[in-house]
């Protein structure tokens, strides 16, 4: 019992160590030509699947006290007041100390609690009877990947390839994966599919909610700092959720997927010890 503790302290530690060094230096983004997709969430995703929700909403208390050390000294955007209470007084008073900690802090505390919780679940799924609820699974897997595709690709070839071209190659990739998922669970891959939902779900559970909090709390003090009218708030913050928050997502997913099955050699998934399915 006291090594298991020790040996979640040194990995607590380690993944720590890892969102710091992601945040302040540029490990923590992967060029995609079209977009530096950010990997900062992955250690936290990891975390809460292998040390539980508790210690992963912790990680993601740190994951968002980089960001608010990082808007608030280096303050590299316009609209970093949105991640630092510090710059938000100046912006809109006193209410946007609370404002900013929310959208900088909550987020990320959710981002070490969702995954586990989202792992469980596909897990129980996949590895039941619930033929229905498998088929439910694999679809919404294929839709996302479907999406990530052509939005990358009308990003990537904005000339060269017609809206029609990339959406028959995203339908084509999806189906690919929808075929490859059905096979796979066939073969009883369980623990790959829920790693991958789960960290999709991290992913986008970062996305959502930070944006959508830039959007209820910040609506015209956003569209002033990104220079653009207060009606189109909406297209912008939408445009990230459905290109940026898609691919990170899926990027997320075959990392956390890759990493999550290389550990669970050493350490079993806490969410599988939590539900009895420790070997």
């Amino acid at each position: 019992m006291k090594k298991e503790k020790t040996y979640e302290l040194v990995l607590t530690a380690l993944f720590t160590a890892i969102i710091v060094i992601m945040a302040f230096t540029p490990l923590g983004y992967i060029p995609l030509v079209v977009i530096n997709a950010t990997i900062i969430h992955i250690p936290v995703i990891l975390g809460a699947l292998f040390l539980g929700p508790k210690k992963g909403a912790f990680l993601g208390f740190v994951f968002g006290l980089t960001s608010f050390i990082n808007n608030t000294f280096k303050a590299a955007t316009a609209s970093a007041f949105v991640f630092s209470p510090v710059l938000a007084y100046n912006v809109a008073g006193v209410s946007g100390i609370f404002k900013s900690l929310y959208i900088c802090f909550v987020p990320r505390i959710l981002v070490g609690v969702v995954p586990y919780f989202i792992y469980l679940l596909i897990r129980s799924i996949v590895k039941g009877e619930n033929k229905a609820g498998k088929v439910f699974v694999d679809l919404i897997a294929s839709v996302i990947l479907f999406v990530s595709v052509r939005a990358f690709l009308i990003r990537l070839f904005p000339e060269a390839l017609s809206v029609m071209v990339c959406t028959v190659i995203g339908l084509a990739v999806g189906a690919a994966l929808m075929a490859g998922l059905t096979v796979g669970g066939m073969k009883k891959v369980s623990a790959s599919i829920a790693l991958s939902y789960a960290g999709l779900a991290g992913a986008f559970t970062n996305t959502l909610f930070v944006m959508s909090g830039i959007f209820i709390l910040y609506k015209d003090a956003y569209a002033q700092a990104m220079g653009v009218a207060g009606e189109a708030v909406l297209d912008v913050i939408m445009g990230v959720v459905a290109f940026n928050g898609v691919v990170e997502s899926v990027v997320a997913a075959i990392i956390v997927t890759g990493v999550g099955l290389a550990l669970s050699r050493v350490k079993p998934l806490y969410a599988n010890i939590a539900a009895g399915k420790e070997k």
